[in-house]
């Protein structure tokens, strides 16, 4: 931090790379409330680089904030709350969590989070993988941040990140859709086609406290996931191979259900047709079976869970070969298709649309 004309700067730190402005605030400045944070943005008292700034824009290391000196603030922020202590994990809880282990680098976590467990607590969820996350920390300076969520009766791979330099890093791989990753899943029926694309926009079902998703063509947002079915069991049910290529709430089982093959288990979305008989268990069958990613130093991630118990049996029992679903050849994102992809390509457009529109300018006004 330094002072001129009464302003604080800082520089933004390889920590804070990526992350939200306000967030920085709340990270670094506890006191200014994000009413006051607010005011100066739109007074452009608050300065990124020497440029005006919103709350919400994001941030890169080395870019330097302004802030206005102390007396500029109205009036001083209320007394913050103490911070809730999270208890100690007991012996058992650590060994539970570490169990879930599948891959551990400088910058990140893999683990196999198993059925049931949410991964993150809510109302009436008091136990969850985020509370669990001290047991995780090992030789780093803090404990592990969350990258993306599974539902709770969701099973499979998911990724921490061990700071909040990689935290940013891997945020900006999964909103570019450049990261990669495989669900494996048992439905109820045959798809007709085989290898399909469902592109259906969601959004939040009115009426059940945004506990529930629907297709809305309307006012939902895009969502697409591609299938693609491993093998079947005669008409009754299909072990298939899901890929989203957005990331919306619920989006592998609203897009499953509303191509008329829920995903077995799946009663909130399927109702009582998501259930098989003939020994089938009743519990979700939806496993995050692989996940590829580029971590910070530009290697590679691509690991992979074995499905849960239930699901394994339930393969069994339908008579599948359980080695046919890594058959499948994996597809790479194509950079072009990426928002960031498509972002360049927008932007090489417009540079060639104002060349041609110079070049016309200075056709028009050459000699004749």
């Amino acid at each position: 931090m330094s002072e001129e004309a009464g302003a604080r700067t800082f520089t933004v730190g390889e920590d804070d790379h990526g992350i939200r402005l306000d967030r920085w605030f709340r990270r670094h400045m506890a006191d200014a409330s994000f009413n006051i944070v607010s005011r100066w943005a739109r007074t452009g008292q608050l300065r990124l680089d020497g440029k005006r700034v919103a709350p919400g824009d994001r941030i890169e290391a080395g870019q330097v904030i302004r802030v206005p000196p102390p007396e500029a603030e109205a009036a001083p922020a209320p007394t913050a709350r103490p911070k809730r202590e999270r208890p100690a994990l007991s012996p058992e809880d650590q060994a539970y969590v570490q169990a879930m282990v599948l891959h551990r680098d400088r910058s990140a976590i893999v683990v196999d989070k198993p059925p049931g467990l949410a991964t993150q607590g809510g109302t009436k969820t008091e136990r969850h993988l985020d509370g669990l996350l001290d047991g995780l920390q090992f030789d780093a300076p803090g404990r592990p941040k969350l990258v993306h969520r599974l539902d709770k009766d969701t099973s499979g791979v998911l990724l921490l990140a061990r700071s909040a330099g990689a935290a940013a890093h891997f945020g900006k791989t999964f909103a570019s859709r450049t990261a990669r990753k495989v669900y494996w899943a048992l439905i109820v029926g045959v798809p007709s086609i085989e290898d399909g694309t469902v592109d259906l926009p969601l959004a939040k079902q009115p009426g059940t406290g945004g506990e529930k998703m629907h297709v809305d063509e309307k006012e939902g947002l895009p969502a697409r996931t591609r299938y693609r079915v491993v093998e079947r069991a005669g008409n009754a049910a299909a072990w298939v191979e899901l890929q989203p290529f957005t990331g919306r709430t619920h989006q592998l089982r609203v897009h499953m259900a509303a191509i008329g093959h829920p995903i077995v288990g799946d009663v909130k979305y399927g109702g009582q047709d998501a259930i098989l008989s003939g020994g089938i268990s009743r519990k979700l069958h939806l496993h995050a079976r692989r996940l590829k990613v580029e971590a910070p130093g530009g290697q590679v991630l691509d690991v992979s869970a074995e499905p849960p118990r239930h699901m394994e049996e339930s393969l069994a029992t339908l008579g599948f070969d359980r080695a046919a679903g890594d058959r499948l050849p994996f597809d790479e994102p194509k950079f072009s298709e990426t928002p960031e992809g498509k972002k360049r390509a927008a932007s090489a457009a417009a540079k060639t649309r104002r060349k041609e529109r110079r070049g016309e300018r200075r056709g028009r006004g050459a000699p004749k």
